[in-house]
C-alpha cells in the first residue's frame, strides 16, 4: 500500500500515513493534499489551501518584480571645444543619473581637425571622471571609436538603493509638510 509522509497545515509533521487516510484527513478539514517532494522516500504530502498558496507566490513575484532594478544607460555626448558652463551643466546631468543609480555612457564627438587631437578628449574624459568621483566610477575606460570618444561611468550605488533612498526622502517630505 503506497504511503506518504504527512505534513499538516501548520508545518508540523503529521507522520507516514497511507494515501487514502491523507486523502481522508484533507477531505475532514476541508483542504487540498499537495504532494511537496515527490522524489523523497515515502513522498511528502502536506495539508493546505493550494489556492491561497498559489496567490501568495504569485504576490511575492509580483512584489519581487517591482523591487527588480533595471539597469539603464543614460548617454550624454560632448564636444571637445566645451564652454566651461556648458560642462558644468552637462556634468550636472552626469550626477543626477549616477545618484538615480544609472549608468552614463559619456561620448565626445570630434569633427574635422579635432581627430588629429584625441588626447584633448581623453584629458575631459578623464576630467568628468574626477569631477563625479565620489558618486561613479569609470566601468571602461576611454577609447576611440572612429570619430568618437566613448566612455562608460558606472554608479557606486545600486539602482534600487537609489530608489530606496528617493522614497524615503520623499517620505519624509511628506511628513515635514504636514497633513494637508
Amino acid at each position: 500500500m503506497p504511503e506518504v509522509r504527512l505534513v499538516g497545515p501548520n508545518g508540523e509533521q503529521v507522520g507516514i500515513v497511507p494515501i487514502a487516510k491523507a486523502l481522508e484527513l484533507a477531505r475532514e478539514s476541508d483542504l487540498d493534499l499537495v504532494e511537496v517532494a515527490p522524489t523523497a522516500r515515502p513522498p511528502v504530502a502536506k495539508l493546505m489551501d493550494y489556492g491561497k498558496f498559489k496567490y501568495e507566490s504569485a504576490m511575492k513575484a509580483r512584489e519581487a518584480r517591482k523591487n527588480q532594478a533595471h539597469t539603464i544607460i543614460k548617454e550624454i555626448k560632448l564636444r571637445p571645444k566645451i564652454d566651461p558652463h556648458d560642462y558644468e551643466t552637462k556634468k550636472g546631468h552626469v550626477v543626477r543619473f549616477l545618484k538615480a543609480g544609472d549608468k552614463v555612457k559619456v561620448t565626445i564627438m570630434f569633427r574635422g581637425r579635432e581627430q588629429s587631437r584625441p588626447e584633448l578628449g581623453f584629458r575631459l574624459l578623464q576630467r568628468l571622471a574626477d569631477d563625479v568621483e565620489d558618486l561613479g566610477f569609470v566601468e571602461s575606460r576611454p577609447k576611440q571609436d572612429g570619430r568618437n570618444m566613448i566612455m562608460v561611468l558606472g554608479p557606486h550605488k545600486k539602482k534600487a538603493e537609489a530608489k530606496a533612498e528617493q522614497r524615503a526622502a520623499s517620505r519624509e517630505q511628506d511628513a515635514a509638510a504636514g497633513p494637508a
